[in-house]
């Protein structure tokens, strides 16, 4: 079986679960897995792992992301986003460009969220939006998040719209920023469009649609690790090595491509000079 990651572009209105569902069958694996979930109305960048790559997630989970998001002043909704229902009237006077730079520019940094009650996080084992649905009341936590570059984009003054590009940490949610940022230009808003343009080194550039994809589209864990240091193993120690014996290996910690007589194995892990098999393709 096939094993690597594809870079999915995903359309508006597909879960993350369908489009794994739907790669599994066309590239007919049985292992699949997405990195980072984006909403049914999201679009853009959602690497999904195949085969023994699937193992690979623990190292690619925490990823930074960047996101170009639109949003709409003028109204709130119970969801955040454009499938909500309306909740709230708020005047919008003219938009200010420099005013709201400076605004953006004060989302800077490490700062507490609290995620919308619209989400999967579980809160005492139920989902929030379990209680949303209900009208029950929880409270919410704050995570702590990080926005590293905030910018914007354009202005429509008639549509009352604006657009702007982010690089956050992983667990932000855009929807919530979208409605904290119309909060201090003095109004209320919602988050009408988000595309995800990448997830770390992965780009929108580099992502293919679902009805065009094919195995030319997975790269390989070899290739996905090929500016990690390697360690070539005889027959002997690479026989222990697939057996999950540790081997001691007096290189620095980290991850290392594992080879064998010019052949790409797998990954390794090395920790206080053991090294332990951790993904094996091969």
């Amino acid at each position: 079986m096939k094993s690597g990651i594809v870079i999915i572009n995903k359309e508006k209105g597909d879960t993350s679960q369908k489009v794994v569902s739907k790669v599994k069958r066309i590239l007919n694996v049985k292992k699949a897995g997405h990195i980072g979930t984006l909403d049914p109305l999201a679009t853009g960048v959602l690497p999904v792992l195949i085969g023994e790559a699937t193992k690979l997630s623990k190292y690619l989970i925490e990823h930074n992301k960047t996101y170009i998001a639109t949003i709409q002043l003028g109204q709130k909704r119970d969801t955040g986003d454009e499938e909500g229902k309306i909740i709230e009237m708020c005047e919008v006077g003219n938009i200010d460009e420099k005013i709201v730079k400076q605004v953006l520019k004060g989302f800077e940094g490490l700062q507490k969220q609290i995620p919308p009650q619209y989400s999967a996080i579980k809160v005492n084992g139920k989902k929030l939006y379990e209680y949303a649905r209900k009208g029950q009341e929880v409270e919410i936590p704050a995570r702590e998040i990080e926005i590293y570059a905030i910018r914007l984009l354009e202005i429509k003054q008639e549509e009352k719209q604006m657009m702007f590009e982010v690089s956050c940490s992983k667990g932000t949610y855009i929807r919530v920023l979208c409605e904290d940022i119309a909060e201090k230009l003095g109004t209320c808003g919602y988050m009408k469009n988000l595309q995800r343009i990448s997830v770390d080194k992965f780009l929108i550039e580099n992502a293919t649609e679902l009805e065009k994809l094919s195995e030319n589209h997975v790269i390989s864990v070899e290739d996905l690790y090929n500016d990690y240091p390697q360690i070539d193993l005889n027959k002997r120690k690479l026989e222990l090595f697939l057996n999950g014996v540790m081997l001691t290996n007096q290189v620095k910690n980290g991850i290392y491509r594992i080879y064998h007589e010019q052949e790409f194995i797998g990954l390794g892990v090395v920790k206080n000079e053991l090294l332990k098999r951790d993904v094996v393709v091969k």
